[in-house]
């Protein structure tokens, strides 16, 4: 198993020593690096600056929005930060959700495999470069229909570095993670919980059988963002998780669409995902926190002492079907490498 670290997205501001963490995680043998987006700051100038300062590590947005930006777009930004950091990007994508899609970024939310099966057509073109880019699809269409007419179809002026960078799909929903195994080249869970592993790897075996799929399941990647809270008292630890899982699992999203909230109601903590989404949603976060029972913390993160995450990462995570577990934290300096060597060994 290979070993990330997340930056992930912010709160008041950017988050503290991380030029330091992306600075020591290089120099540990650290796989990747990752970046996030919601409503917010963005991904992929976060992952620009600090990647400025790395050489080896890996390059990975967990995910950008793709609503945030045209294929086109996204395209474009994929293959600059492809050429300036030596081929090290991983392009991580998510449809998101219908309050976010719409509310923030004014784009329609409905049909969102169909639309993410045709956003990763048109940025595969684009670095293929093989001829001017047209598509005409449902969503997407270039040149633009029903404009001025003078539209031209295009070939990108860079020639890629990679002509095939790797796009991962972030999917909670099974057929979303199917559709991720069909045409991506990896899969980037949100909230994976080592119990839910069978559930997962029979969404991907139903997308690698697919007619046309890309990979199969011997080269397909699964990178997982794992928080990690490391604390002599486990119930501390939890604690300073729990409101993160009540935004998730309560307020990240409609009470009739919480895909996070599906998520953690398949794991079988469906009455505390009702008791925790009612008080969110009636503006009681707090209680809505406290009401976060801390076994469901400890299903989806390292929580703890050294000692325990480790023996979590060996026991639990690593006989699952990630092949990246990427810390969403990082390990004191006295217990650092015992974790990382966990995760790697």
């Amino acid at each position: 198993m290979k070993v990330g670290v997340m930056a992930g997205y912010w709160g008041s501001g950017p988050p503290r020593r991380m030029e330091q963490i992306v600075a020591e995680a290089e120099a540990l043998g650290v796989d990747s690096f990752w970046t996030a987006e919601s409503y917010g700051s963005d991904a992929l100038t976060p992952l620009a600056w600090w990647g400025a300062r790395t050489s080896k590590i890996a390059l990975g947005t967990s995910v950008c929005q793709m609503s945030a930006r045209t294929p086109t777009a996204l395209a474009m930004a994929a293959q600059t930060l492809d050429h300036l950091s030596g081929g090290r990007v991983i392009l991580g994508i998510g449809a998101s959700g219908p309050q976010v899609v719409e509310g923030w970024y004014g784009q329609p939310y409905p049909r969102p495999l169909e639309r993410t099966r045709e956003y990763i057509a048109i940025m595969r073109t684009v670095w293929a470069r093989d001829e001017p880019v047209t598509f005409d699809g449902r969503h997407y269409q270039l040149p633009y229909q029903g404009g001025t007419g003078l539209g031209k179809p295009l070939k990108s002026i860079v020639h890629p570095l990679r002509r095939d960078i790797p796009i991962y799909m972030g999917a909670e929903g099974p057929k979303n993670v199917a559709l991720a195994a069909e045409i991506a080249d990896g899969w980037t869970p949100l909230w994976f919980s080592p119990k839910t592993d069978d559930f997962y790897r029979a969404a991907l075996a139903e997308g690698f059988a697919r007619e046309g799929a890309r990979r199969t399941a011997d080269d397909f990647e699964v990178a997982n963002v794992c928080w990690l809270v490391e604390d002599d008292d486990v119930e501390r630890a939890a604690s300073r998780l729990k409101p993160v899982v009540a935004l998730y699992a309560g307020g990240m999203g409609a009470k009739e669409a919480n895909f996070h909230n599906d998520v953690f109601v398949r794991m079988g903590w469906g009455d505390a995902c009702a008791e925790i989404q009612e008080l969110y949603l009636s503006g009681r976060a707090d209680l809505a926190a406290q009401a976060v029972p801390t076994a469901m913390v400890e299903d989806v993160a390292l929580v703890g002492p050294a000692d325990k995450i480790c023996e979590d990462i060996v026991n639990r995570w690593k006989p699952t079907c990630l092949t990246t577990l990427i810390l969403g934290g990082w390990p004191r300096p006295e217990s650092r490498e015992r974790i990382l060597e966990a995760v790697r060994s």
